[in-house]
């Protein structure tokens, strides 16, 4: 009897699990949700529990403060600091009672502030469960901040809100802050729910419904599901959603594409729920839901980007290629038992790897860009050619090449932006591909399916996976899960001595980053191949004989399935000379990086300044869209006000170190040829060293840099200038910066020196930012700087109150040289920054000023400046001017409107609009960085 006893306490340790049942009311007018709730937690662990962890995420929309919040700055992303009250969200009133309706203590942790302990009055043993009564309100946040929320006609988005036990692993609760990354790490529980709407709306879920009933206010609609990780609801007052049902599974989604039919959706739903059953194993509940929302979280990076009048794709395949997405990302999540954030590495690469086999599968011959590989005259682009899982190397490859690409086991709210949506994501999915090439008969696919099967009775653990896949694999793969999977190591190798007979090739492969893994080497003859050797390369050179076969080159890892970091150098020749390797291809505009070639881009330009007037040219330079460790880039021009020839260009050689805080050494050579006035040219040559330097964490926006330069000046005499021994002047420059940048706070800190023969210079720069929680921004600038010594008898070289003279020719003037006139109103950030042009302008000994401003309403701002100035043979001087600062785009546009100086009041002054100052940046690489910098 005993053994019976404990069979059945084994049994139900095993197999019960959490259970919630719930009845929630939906208030519509006030948006939130009153939640009645009976949890019962079994202890399923081995461990004795004093307190229980249940997750509150939704209490990460309560304030701006949050880790959340938090995120949202680091991100540039500005809408969740600026919301209102009403739009934010959170867990409130909040009441825990026990079995004898006791009060139950609870709190929220310090650190941990999205979870809620709640103190047990008796210690839960293993296999034991204990009934907790819970009431609270859910306020339901804008899905403005991440989707999830109330949004506009009444729909409402539910995913995370509800409080649900956190998962239980290595004797310790699971605990994580919501960071809009999708990765809750709940426990599995069961769901019994009552949910409450007003009559007109419709409700659409991936639980169960059982049933629905309705009186004349309101619809009770009765859901269940089981063993269940999360759910989602979304509700609407129309119901765009529609189901889909086969023998195995019905699909519940509003995926948007009014171009594509019902039934060609129904066809394509069809297709794909068989593919991913087949290749993954069954879904264990009846439904799922793939909602437009869920997509626009995690779209198709390239295809969400393409307007629908210009989509290459056809309809049928872009829905398909999105649903397909949508459903592997939710079927995965819901089935699969890891921790979401720490092991997110293999929910990505099964996902990616399964995308991949359907496009081998059913599109082989699908192209990156679609149906524009099919136009001639666009046939020589790779951008074009590459087919369409290609794209996939080259997203990763393009964080490689900055230096910027993590190691894809790293948790995932360590990632950057761009690696966390993109890069790593990728790049788990090709490692997959790589390895089951390396293995092949299908023993990854078969491995993985195992793994999925495993999930349906067991909460899992990187270890699982990796030991079915050792266990399967007929070859040692522990290079995969040391350099690939936990490591930013990369791979590259490249041939160094090759010889040839006619039936044999003997060559030495170099590897070039110490990096000790398998590669494929291919022989290639009229473009197809003719023999595949896969290597087991040593960590040093390694030398190599196999049969020719025919071939008329080798290539090293020709279909790219390993993700190798520079394929430029793959490519030998069995014949001719060497230069025919790569032989040269001119492309125009842009284009991927072809390793098959030496390309060079050609590009025509149009720029614009008052002296040279518009400027034509054409622009040839090496720089795909991947970078490169050498770069030259040409652009003379032809001025058509002088009718003379003038340009610029530069070299450089990127040298990224894969350790360590200094990451990047760049050395650059670059030169200017240009007018600095109507009558005449100057010739600016610059040789330089960067380094620049960042934290071990990634995703700090805190960075360094050190820069040494000398800048060599040749300027032809003008009559328009007066200043006197300028033209010909050699400066060495040293200066560091260290700046960090977020939505709610910036800083930045420079210092400067300057040598050259008349003149020696120190200065030092300070910015600092405040974006306050009131909405109050503080802006304050500060100045201070001196000469060494100083022989010079005009004041080109001296610091500027309000308008540097820029001897550098470092600075966006549209006029350099001009002292009347639009453009010689003009302001940029350098020196004293002053907006009013005082009588004394300049500094021949030291300067020393305050930039202050700080907004009345919106983007109106009030400024005001203060300093002191000191020349030789006088007395330091007091300055100061204010006015009114219109910051439309900080740094970039902003227009100054000054009001009260030394001068007096200006406002009431003739001819005011030549003292209203303007910044103006036309860079477009400088304009890129406010739409990138949130994703680097």
């Amino acid at each position: 009897m005993k053994k019976i006893l404990f069979i059945l306490l084994f049994c139900q340790s095993v197999w019960s699990q959490h259970h919630s049942k719930m009845t929630i009311n939906l208030d519509e007018g006030n948006k939130t949700l009153t939640v009645f709730q009976e949890l019962t937690y079994y202890n399923q662990s081995n461990d004795t529990l004093s307190y229980i962890v249940l997750n509150d995420w939704i209490n990460a929309y309560s304030d701006k403060n949050t880790d959340l919040g938090k995120r949202f700055s680091d991100e540039f992303e500005r809408g969740f600091h600026l919301a209102k009250e009403k739009e934010r969200g959170r867990t409130q009133n909040i009441t825990i009672l026990d079995n004898e309706n006791s009060f139950v203590v609870w709190e929220r942790d310090t650190k941990t502030n999205d979870v809620i302990h709640i103190r047990l009055k008796e210690k839960l043993l293993p296999n034991q469960k204990t009934t907790l009564k819970l009431t609270y309100t859910v306020k339901i946040p804008s899905d403005e901040f991440t989707k999830y929320g109330y949004g506009n006609n009444g729909k409402l988005t539910l995913k995370n809100w509800y409080l649900s036990p956190a998962r239980f692993e290595n004797h310790r609760f699971i605990e994580y802050n919501n960071l809009n990354l999708d990765d809750i790490s709940n426990a599995l529980s069961d769901f019994d729910i009552e949910f409450i709407t007003p009559n007109d709306y419709f409700l659409s879920t991936d639980l169960d419904e059982q049933n629905k009933s309705a009186n004349p206010k309101e619809t009770k609609h009765v859901l269940t599901g089981k063993k269940r990780l999360d759910f989602s609801i979304y509700l609407s007052k129309k119901n765009d959603f529609f189901s889909f049902k086969n023998d195995d599974i019905e699909v519940v989604t509003n995926l948007a594409d009014t171009r594509v039919s019902d039934i060609t959706k129904s066809i394509l739903i069809d297709k794909i729920t068989n593919y991913v059953k087949e290749n993954l194993g069954n879904y264990p509940f009846k439904k799922i839901t793939v909602s437009q929302i869920d997509y626009e979280r995690n779209p198709f990076y390239g295809l969400n980007q393409l307007p629908a009048f210009i989509s290459p794709f056809p309809d049928e395949f872009l829905f398909e290629i999105k649903f397909l997405k949508t459903y592997l990302n939710n079927y995965l999540h819901n089935t699969i038992r890891l921790n979401p954030r720490n092991d997110n590495w293999i929910y990505d690469g099964i996902q990616v790897y399964l995308m991949m086999k359907y496009i081998e599968e059913y599109y082989p011959e699908s192209k990156m860009m679609g149906n524009v590989s099919k136009l001639k005259i666009l046939r020589g682009y790779n951008l074009v050619s590459l087919g369409f899982n290609g794209q996939y190397s080259y997203f990763y490859m393009l964080m490689a090449r900055k230096n910027l690409d993590q190691q894809l086991d790293l948790p995932k709210d360590q990632l950057i932006k761009f690696n966390e949506k993109i890069a790593s994501k990728y790049r788990s999915g090709l490692s997959f591909i790589y390895l089951e090439d390396y293995l092949e008969q299908n023993i990854v696919h078969n491995c993985i399916k195992e793994f999925y099967e495993l999930n349906k009775s067991t909460q899992t653990i990187p270890s699982d996976f990796r030991n079915i896949l050792t266990s399967k694999s007929t070859k040692k793969i522990d290079w995969f899960f040391d350099k690939i999977i936990s490591s930013r190591d990369i791979i590259d190798y490249k041939f160094d001595k090759v010889s040839k007979t006619k039936d044999s090739i003997s060559f030495t492969i170099k590897n070039r980053t110490n990096t000790n893994v398998p590669i494929p080497v291919y022989g290639i003859k009229d473009k197809k191949v003719v023999f595949k050797k896969w290597l087991e390369i040593l960590p040093k050179d390694s030398i190599f004989t196999i049969p020719r076969n025919q071939a008329d080159r080798i290539v090293i890892n020709y279909e790219n399935k390993v993700p190798e970091y520079n394929q430029r150098n793959n490519w030998r020749s069995l014949h001719g000379f060497r230069l025919n390797n790569r032989p040269i291809k001119f492309n125009f505009m842009k284009d991927l990086e072809d390793p098959v070639y030496n390309q060079i881009l050609y590009v025509p330009t149009l720029e614009y300044n008052l002296y040279d007037g518009f400027l034509p040219g054409m622009r040839l330079h090496n720089k795909t869209i991947l970078d490169k460790p050498f770069i030259f880039d040409f652009n003379p021009t032809f001025s058509t006000k002088t009718k003379n020839f003038s340009g610029k260009g530069f070299l450089y050689v990127n040298h990224y170190i894969r350790s360590g805080n200094l990451y990047e050494m760049k050395y650059l050579l670059n030169g200017h040829y240009l007018h600095y006035a109507p009558d005449a040219y100057y010739t600016k040559i610059n040789p330089t060293l960067i380094m620049r330097f960042r934290p071990d964490d990634f995703r700090d926006n805190e960075k360094s840099m050190l820069m040494l330069k000398y800048i060599l000046v040749n300027k032809e005499k003008s009559n328009f200038t007066t200043a006197e021994n300028t033209e010909n002047y050699g400066i060495f420059n040293t200066k560091f910066i260290n700046s960090k940048t977020e939505i709610t706070h910036h800083f930045n800190i420079i210092g400067d020196i300057q040598f050259s023969k008349s003149f020696g210079k120190l200065s030092s720069e300070f910015q600092y930012r405040k974006l306050f929680d009131n909405n109050r921004q503080l802006n304050i600038r500060m100045f201070a700087g001196t000469f060494i010594y100083n022989n010079n008898t005009s004041n080109y070289f001296d610091f500027g109150l309000d308008r540097p003279s820029d001897y550098l020719f470092e600075s966006d003037y549209l006029g350099r040289s001009e002292t009347k006139g639009l453009f010689s109103q003009q302001s940029i950030i350098t020196d004293g920054f002053f907006k009013s042009k005082l009588e004394t302008r300049f500094a021949n000994q030291w300067m020393a000023t305050t930039n202050i401003s700080t907004n009345i309403w919106n983007w109106i701002e009030v400024y005001g400046d203060i300093g002191a100035i000191k020349n030789k043979k006088t007395g330091a001087e007091f300055v100061y001017d204010s006015g009114i600062r219109l910051n439309l785009v900080t740094d970039y546009f902003e227009l100054y409107f000054p009001v009260y100086s030394n001068l007096g009041w200006e406002i009431g002054e003739k001819n005011y609009g030549e003292r209203i100052r303007f910044i103006a940046t036309f860079r477009p690489e400088t304009l890129l960085n406010l739409f990138t910098r949130k994703w680097f």
